[in-house]
């Protein structure tokens, strides 16, 4: 076989010229068998074409003739012209058919067919039937019957056995030419197939052609790389007169190959300086983490020892000063445990320590040597002795610890405590003991502050006792009015006990708005508590004083002396003391005089007036009866004036005696009711039960004393008269009684104060209604006496309801 010559100078180029020949015999080869395939299968088609069109103009005929011969049988059985018109059609069709029929003859078949065909169309149409319809047409069936009979229905029946003879004919051609079709068809297909094979061929042969000059030197550069890659020797052995691209990547590959031991010798040389520079790196890494752990224990020394400043700088609790003492000193000097004792008491905080071991070292302090040496040589000292079991822990060898004695001295005189660290295996370094002593020092430093905190604090809660031990409240502001201290009456003056801790440092505007809320007209008061903080006077020559009333009606008052330090001014003190009872006895005096001197003064006037003229003048008998009956009058009512007085004087001294027996209130009410019904002609007394018990105990008298009053004071406040009446029922125990009426009514503000002593409703806008003020208020106290409660509700301008409860007795005699 002749070998291909192929450019050597390109594997790429050989291979796309092998594909393009490849391809294009192909394609050329694949083209030329569809090709004859298309035209031999067109061929066939159009002779099958044909022969079926013949087929069709052939069933036409038939068709034509069969329509025919059914239209004229119908025109004999129905004599429908219509069925003779369409009869006679079918020729010219027939006609046409043939004349197709003619175009498309082949062979002597065919053109006997159409004579045969011809021929019995000149037959029927011509002939036969023309004859017949004349016949039947002139009524003669029997005509019609015989020619039939003589031989027409044979002849059609023949002719129509050729068409279908002709027909099968043509069926016979067409599937012979179909035969044949697929004979021919199947030598293409074995054909195509050949063909396929022989270029699969032809692929195989040039697959291997390219397997062999590519494939194949492809792998030996890839064991060859492999071997590199593995750091082992290798060569790649390629034709010397090859200059395709497998040729120049051999050369590439062995330059390569070169440059990449070339690079290997410079890599070793690379690492071994690296590997020296990290032996450094690692060097430098050791002594970095070694000054870090320095760092960090510095760090948290520092932090321990700034702990332990802050706590001793800012606490003022022993207990918490001992704790972080010896909490913060063991990181500090480095020791596993620590305790602080005192000496001369039980005060100790230990770290690290069981509470036997506790025990033990303040059982043994005194009399261990310990104390004596410190006094004695007032500085810190170490010892070392053998461990404990207790302190070995998992150690089983041998084990030092070395135990450090710190002193702490009271205003660096007086040992007060002492301090003991211990650690194991690692002596305390004799350079720091100086520290130690500083920071020991500091200890005993914030001690001294304790104790002098103690102190104070102790002298400050004696002189807070001894102010909350006074009944005025006690007030002690600074120059700038803020307060420095306060007693517990200031507190309760001023409704807030619970700020009593609160009250010391509260500031000038604070305790002003405490002021405003607390009582009434605050701005005079204020004005003077402003002055007498900034009065820099120090002997003053009249006693400052102010007199206020707070919202709850009481009053206070207040006087102030200036706090001097030589002549330089610390403060003012307030004492405010709570005049109320006084104030109320001063205005009650003032009341009684004023009542005295105008109750008593106008029935004297009208008794001595009319006494007068009786001793002077000479009256007629009717007259002298009047005046004596005025005198009469007057006097009474000075005397009931004098009761009054002399009831409200037992009542309030208890000198008051009641003679208590059950009664029935509605009896007493009864006859109140009829005794006041003869002074009063407008008014509608009335009297309403609405069930229950009316039994109480009680002093009939005073009782009767008590609702004549205050049933005389509803017909007293309802001058225009009107309804005035009595409702008694019981609930809940108690029997009420209420007097009702509809006068002038108390104003709202008047209600609070209606039971008082001596106070009377000003009434002088609407009726000048006289009165002492004490009728209510012994009501009250009567009342009161028998176990019972009275209460008001009043609408001003509609009248005025007094309700009295008694309890109810169900006892017969007291």
């Amino acid at each position: 076989m002749k070998k291909i010559q192929f450019n050597k100078n390109s594997i790429v180029r050989r291979y796309i010229f092998l594909m393009g020949v490849f391809i294009g015999a192909f394609l050329l080869l694949a083209g030329l068998l569809l090709y004859s395939f298309y035209e031999l299968n067109e061929e066939y088609t159009s002779k099958n074409r044909q022969l079926e069109d013949k087929e069709r103009l052939v069933q036409d005929m038939e068709e034509a003739f069969l329509q025919a011969f059914m239209d004229v049988r119908g025109y004999f059985a129905y004599g429908s012209e219509n069925l003779k018109d369409n009869a006679l059609e079918q020729e010219p069709q027939i006609l046409d058919s043939m004349k197709e029929l003619e175009e498309m003859e082949e062979d002597f078949k065919d053109q006997s067919f159409l004579n045969e065909v011809d021929k019995f169309r000149e037959y029927y149409f011509t002939e036969a039937l023309p004859v017949n319809l004349g016949e039947f047409e002139k009524g003669n069936i029997e005509a019609v019957k015989a020619a039939a009979n003589e031989g027409a229905t044979n002849k059609i029946e023949a002719f129509m056995a050729d068409i279908n003879e002709y027909n099968e004919a043509i069926n016979d051609q067409i599937d012979a030419n179909f035969d044949e079709l697929k004979k021919i068809q199947s030598y293409v297909q074995f054909g195509f197939v050949v063909f396929v094979l022989a270029f699969l061929i032809v692929l195989l042969r040039i697959t291997r052609l390219m397997f062999s000059e590519i494939a194949r030197p492809l792998a030996g550069f890839a064991a060859a790389a492999n071997e590199i890659a593995y750091g082992r020797e290798a060569v790649i052995e390629v034709e010397k007169d090859r200059n395709d691209e497998l040729g120049v990547l051999s050369i590439a590959f062995n330059r390569m190959l070169e440059g990449i031991q070339e690079n290997e010798q410079n890599l070793l040389a690379q690492n071994e300086e690296l590997v020296a520079q990290q032996d450094e790196l690692h060097a430098q890494q050791l002594e970095l983490q070694e000054a870090l752990e320095i760092v960090k224990n510095n760090e948290q020394k520092l932090s321990s020892r700034n702990e332990l400043i802050n706590k001793l700088a800012n606490s003022l609790d022993k207990q918490e000063v001992m704790e972080s003492a010896v909490l913060n000193m063991c990181p500090i000097i480095g020791a596993e445990k620590g305790i602080i004792a005192f000496i001369e008491d039980s005060s100790y905080a230990s770290y690290g320590i069981s509470p036997g071991g506790v025990g033990q070292f303040l059982n043994n302090l005194l009399f261990s040597g310990v104390v004596d040496r410190l006094k004695m040589d007032r500085k810190p000292f170490a010892m070392k002795r053998q461990a404990a079991e207790e302190e070995k822990g998992f150690h089983t060898e041998n084990l030092l610890s070395f135990d450090l004695y710190i002193p702490i001295f009271l205003s660096g005189k007086k040992l007060i405590a002492v301090m003991a660290f211990s650690r194991n295996d690692a002596p305390f370094d004799n350079r720091l003991m100086e520290e130690y002593e500083a920071m020991a020092k500091n200890v005993g430093i914030a001690m001294d502050k304790v104790n002098l905190y103690q102190a104070s604090e102790e002298a400050r809660r004696l002189n807070q006792d001894i102010l909350d031990t006074i009944q005025e409240g006690v007030q002690l502001v600074n120059t700038e009015g803020k307060i420095l201290q306060v007693n517990k009456k200031f507190c309760e003056l001023f409704r807030c006990p619970e700020k009593l801790r609160e009250m010391d440092g509260c500031s000038w505007a604070d305790w002003i708005v405490l002021l405003e809320d607390s009582i009434e007209e605050a701005g005079e008061f204020i004005n003077f508590l402003k002055s007498e903080v900034a009065s820099q006077e120090k002997y003053s020559s009249n006693e400052e004083q102010f007199i206020y009333k707070n919202k709850e009606g009481k009053v206070f008052k207040v006087y102030c002396e200036g706090l001097f330090d030589g002549n330089t001014k610390l403060g003012t003190i307030f004492v405010h003391r709570n005049i109320t009872k006084e104030f109320e006895v001063d205005r009650i005096k003032s009341e009684f005089v004023s009542t005295v001197s105008h109750e008593l003064r106008t029935p004297l006037a009208s008794i001595l007036g009319f006494t007068e003229l009786m001793l002077n003048r000479e009256l007629k008998l009717d007259r002298q009866k009047k005046y004596l009956s005025t005198i009469h009058n007057e006097a009474g009512r000075l005397t009931d004036l004098i009761n009054d007085f002399l009831d409200i004087q037992r009542m309030e001294s208890g000198k008051q005696e009641y003679e208590k027996k059950q009664l029935a209130m509605l009896l007493i009410i009864k006859k109140v009711i009829e005794l006041q019904k003869v002074h009063s002609e407008s008014h509608e007394l009335s009297l309403e039960f609405l069930g229950g018990r009316d039994f109480v105990i009680g002093d009939a008298g005073k009782l009767e004393q008590a609702l004549t009053n205050l049933i005389h004071n509803a017909i007293k406040y309802s001058p225009e008269g009107g309804r005035v009446g009595v409702v008694v029922f019981e609930k809940d125990g108690r029997v009420k009684i209420e007097i009702q009426d509809e006068g002038l009514g108390i104003p709202p503000e008047a209600l609070d104060r209606l039971f008082e002593k001596f106070y009377r409703v000003d009434n002088s806008d609407r009726r000048s209604i006289g009165g002492t003020g004490l009728g209510l208020a012994i009501v009250k106290e009567i009342i009161h006496d028998h176990g019972g409660d009275i209460s008001v509700k009043s609408q001003f301008g509609k009248g005025s309801t007094f309700t009295i409860s008694l309890p109810v007795s169900d006892s017969q005699t007291v």
